[in-house]
Protein backbone atom coordinates (compact mmCIF):
# COMPACT_ATOMS: atom_id res chain seq x y z
CA UNK A 1 0.00 0.00 0.00
CA UNK A 2 1.23 3.33 -1.30
CA UNK A 3 1.88 6.25 1.65
CA UNK A 4 -1.26 8.26 -0.85
CA UNK A 5 -3.47 4.88 0.12
CA UNK A 6 -2.59 5.31 4.14
CA UNK A 7 -2.92 8.72 3.93
CA UNK A 8 -6.59 8.28 2.38
CA UNK A 9 -7.15 5.45 4.84
CA UNK A 10 -6.12 7.48 7.75
CA UNK A 11 -8.26 9.97 6.59
CA UNK A 12 -11.40 8.31 6.40
CA UNK A 13 -11.08 6.36 9.57
CA UNK A 14 -10.72 10.24 11.13
CA UNK A 15 -14.27 11.22 8.70
CA UNK A 16 -16.27 8.08 10.25
CA UNK A 17 -14.94 9.06 14.13
CA UNK A 18 -16.29 12.64 13.68
CA UNK A 19 -19.24 11.74 12.28
CA UNK A 20 -19.78 8.94 14.95
CA UNK A 21 -18.71 11.76 17.69
CA UNK A 22 -21.28 14.09 16.66
CA UNK A 23 -23.97 11.68 16.89
CA UNK A 24 -26.44 13.39 19.59
CA UNK A 25 -26.61 10.61 22.03
CA UNK A 26 -22.74 10.90 22.28
CA UNK A 27 -23.50 14.81 23.18
CA UNK A 28 -26.14 14.64 25.37
CA UNK A 29 -23.76 11.56 27.43
CA UNK A 30 -21.12 13.90 27.48
CA UNK A 31 -23.20 17.14 28.78
CA UNK A 32 -24.46 14.47 31.21
CA UNK A 33 -20.90 13.75 32.36
CA UNK A 34 -19.50 16.75 32.25
CA UNK A 35 -22.15 18.15 34.69
CA UNK A 36 -21.92 15.11 36.79
CA UNK A 37 -18.50 16.30 37.23
CA UNK A 38 -19.25 20.05 37.61
CA UNK A 39 -21.61 19.07 40.82
CA UNK A 40 -19.19 16.16 42.59
CA UNK A 41 -15.93 18.82 42.10
CA UNK A 42 -17.96 21.89 43.64
CA UNK A 43 -19.10 18.96 46.47
CA UNK A 44 -15.52 18.27 47.13
CA UNK A 45 -14.60 22.13 47.11
CA UNK A 46 -17.69 23.05 49.74
CA UNK A 47 -16.54 20.52 51.96
CA UNK A 48 -12.86 21.66 52.07
CA UNK A 49 -14.11 25.08 52.83
CA UNK A 50 -13.16 26.25 49.67
CA UNK A 51 -14.61 29.90 48.21
CA UNK A 52 -14.37 28.77 44.59
CA UNK A 53 -16.74 26.90 42.39
CA UNK A 54 -16.97 25.69 38.77
CA UNK A 55 -19.56 27.74 37.64
CA UNK A 56 -19.35 27.31 33.92
CA UNK A 57 -18.39 24.41 31.31
CA UNK A 58 -17.35 24.50 27.70
CA UNK A 59 -17.18 21.67 25.42
CA UNK A 60 -15.72 21.31 22.27
CA UNK A 61 -16.43 18.35 19.62
CA UNK A 62 -13.55 17.56 18.17
CA UNK A 63 -10.76 15.10 17.71
CA UNK A 64 -9.83 15.12 20.66
CA UNK A 65 -12.74 16.49 22.39
CA UNK A 66 -12.55 18.61 25.21
CA UNK A 67 -14.06 19.83 28.19
CA UNK A 68 -12.66 23.48 30.08
CA UNK A 69 -14.37 24.40 32.83
CA UNK A 70 -14.99 28.13 34.60
CA UNK A 71 -13.94 28.96 38.18
CA UNK A 72 -15.33 31.65 40.48
CA UNK A 73 -15.20 33.06 43.86
CA UNK A 74 -18.19 32.26 45.72
CA UNK A 75 -18.92 35.53 47.68
CA UNK A 76 -18.66 35.07 51.65
CA UNK A 77 -21.40 36.97 52.96
CA UNK A 78 -25.11 35.98 52.53
CA UNK A 79 -24.90 36.54 49.12
CA UNK A 80 -23.10 33.34 48.66
CA UNK A 81 -24.46 29.96 48.39
CA UNK A 82 -28.32 29.19 49.16
CA UNK A 83 -27.66 26.69 52.51
CA UNK A 84 -30.38 24.90 51.76
CA UNK A 85 -29.57 24.10 48.47
CA UNK A 86 -26.08 24.66 48.12
CA UNK A 87 -26.54 26.21 44.33
CA UNK A 88 -25.24 29.30 43.62
CA UNK A 89 -27.86 32.56 43.47
CA UNK A 90 -28.00 33.80 40.00
CA UNK A 91 -27.16 37.45 39.04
Amino acid sequence: MSFLDKAKELTNKVAEKTVEFSSDEVIADTIIRAVNKQEKVNEILKERGSNYRVSSLNLSMGIPPGVSFGIRRVKEDSEGEDEETGKLPLR
